[in-house]
């Protein structure tokens, strides 16, 4: 399995002898198995000062990461759009994937952790400085996903839910393309029902393929006039996945965005070739 990491470069509510907000690079792994506990995860932080915010440094505190974990990640996720030139710089420089990604849980976990416990410790704190760690870009325009993947005679999909316990096999389920998480970083009760949304296609494959190269972040129910289903993924792009034309579908639909909300916004998307199918194409969770 390929090592992925989660990072972050930005100012943080603490202050120099100058009043300069202090940077800091926070470097962590994406937990992608889902018996993984968050203690066991890597984890790197360094500070500076503003005048050294540049991609050089940056570069340095991956290497200096990468020395003290003993491995070097394939790919980097961040989720910072001003910083991507710096980060994907830093990144290409190293020969490491940058991906603008919002499947950067644990990296936000981190985040809250730091800036409720860490942070106002440490000399200089301005609470005045402070902001909301979780950074929400405008969506562009839904696309329409691409013919190619899609099954001639269309796709059906449903609407289902599996108990947080249930995720504990996952590693032994039988799927072609998927990424989980522990659910240990929501801290959820074993017995939570999180909400899926499957999709059965005659194309499965090529269509689980395509979606394992777009950073699958959440599904949510857009309302309106014409009710959807949209797929975030990357930063800030998303895509239709099912138009919802009917009054029963859209009180499901409801249910599912509600039960999201119960399970802490967990939920998961699968793709399979059909409803009696024992393996996954496509198999993410999502949060």
């Amino acid at each position: 399995m390929d090592t992925i990491w989660e990072l972050d470069f930005y100012s943080r509510p603490i202050r120099d002898e100058n009043n300069k907000k202090l940077w800091e690079v926070l470097i962590c792994e994406s937990p992608l198995d889902v018996k993984t506990t968050p203690d066991q995860l890597f984890r790197y932080n360094k500070f500076c000062s503003a005048k050294s915010v540049n991609s050089i440094f940056l570069q340095e505190a991956i290497n200096d990461a990468i020395a003290q974990s003993g491995h070097s990640p394939k790919k980097i996720r961040f989720f910072r759009r001003p910083m991507s030139n710096m980060i994907t710089k830093a990144c290409e420089d190293l020969g490491i994937t940058a991906l603008p990604s919002r499947r950067t849980y644990a990296l936000q976990k981190w985040m809250r952790q730091r800036q409720e416990e860490v942070y106002p410790q440490q000399e200089g704190y301005d609470e005045s400085a402070v902001t909301n760690v979780s950074v929400q870009y405008p969506a562009e325009n839904p696309a329409i996903l691409p013919d190619a993947i899609r099954g001639d005679k269309g796709d059906k999909w449903a609407f289902v839910t599996l108990e947080a316990q249930s995720f504990q096999e996952m590693n032994e389920w039988d799927i072609s393309f998927g990424e989980g998480f522990p659910l240990s970083l929501f801290e959820l009760d074993a017995d939570t029902k999180i909400p899926g949304l499957v999709i059965f296609s005659p194309r499965a494959i090529p269509f689980a393929g395509w979606m394992s190269g777009i950073e699958l972040s959440q599904i949510q129910l857009q309302q309106g006039s014409l009710p959807r289903l949209i797929l975030q993924t990357g930063s800030s792009e998303c895509w239709i996945l099912a138009d919802i034309t009917n009054p029963e579908t859209l009180k499901e639909a409801k249910s599912f965005q509600e039960a999201k909300e119960k399970a802490e916004g967990v939920h998961f998307f699968a793709i399979q070739r059909d409803p009696n199918s024992d393996s996954f194409a496509g198999f993410w969770l999502l949060a």
